[in-house]
């Protein structure tokens, strides 16, 4: 009996702790946002596609290879957003050309030079706005790689600050209030490339 009683004792103090842990895990991700994830192809429904890229879903992920004319593909949000965290696992070739635009302000006219852009682009001829840049406002030396492995950005925008990390380092941290808001959007310019999960958190 007293063994049968110590044993409903650990049960019940491991049912305490693992509920715990599960509150703990939920309160973590309270305000987080799932816009797109490799595993569920109809969250697609989320962007809207610009431009010429095969994206598609493939193996736990959204994928691009390849571009039928020569302007780049986009998967833009539906949504704009102002201030926000948001966190992106990507994984690109060495030779991939991609970026996560921020704050677009025309997307009749996606470009470096109309929103904010965390560059991923290894094999840039200029590297100090390449991988873990942001173009045009914050430049990266030495520009860390990005190829041929899963890669986790968590990006910070408000106000006019933001700050990049890259795989737990950060990248970027820059000041410039030229966007105020807009849509988020994933490039595909050249090689291959998979974003397996985008979460953003409003502030």
């Amino acid at each position: 009996m007293k063994r049968l009683s110590s044993i409903m004792s650990l049960l019940v103090i491991e049912m305490f702790v693992f509920g715990c842990s599960q509150r703990m895990s939920s309160q973590s991700e309270a305000g987080w946002v799932t816009l797109l994830d490799g595993s569920n192809p109809k969250t697609l429904d989320n962007w809207t596609r610009i431009g010429d890229a095969n994206w598609r879903a493939e193996d736990g992920a959204i994928v691009a290879d390849k571009k039928t004319g020569k302007a780049n593909g986009f998967l833009m949000t539906k949504n704009s957003y102002s201030d926000f965290q948001v966190r992106i696992e990507f994984w690109v070739s060495h030779d991939a050309n991609s970026g996560i635009y921020m704050r677009c302000s025309d997307l009749n006219k996606v470009t470096d030079t109309t929103c904010y852009e965390a560059n991923i682009f290894d094999e840039r001829k200029d590297p100090k706005y390449g991988t873990g840049a942001i173009v045009h406002i914050s430049p990266i030396s030495p520009m860390p790689k990005a190829g041929g492995k899963w890669n986790l950005y968590e990006i910070t925008v408000k106000g006019d600050r933001m700050t990049v990390v890259l795989n737990g380092a950060k990248t970027a941290d820059a000041r410039d209030g030229k966007f105020k808001s807009g849509p988020l959007g994933l490039q595909y310019a050249a090689g291959v490339v998979k974003f397996r999960k985008v979460q953003i958190k409003p502030l």
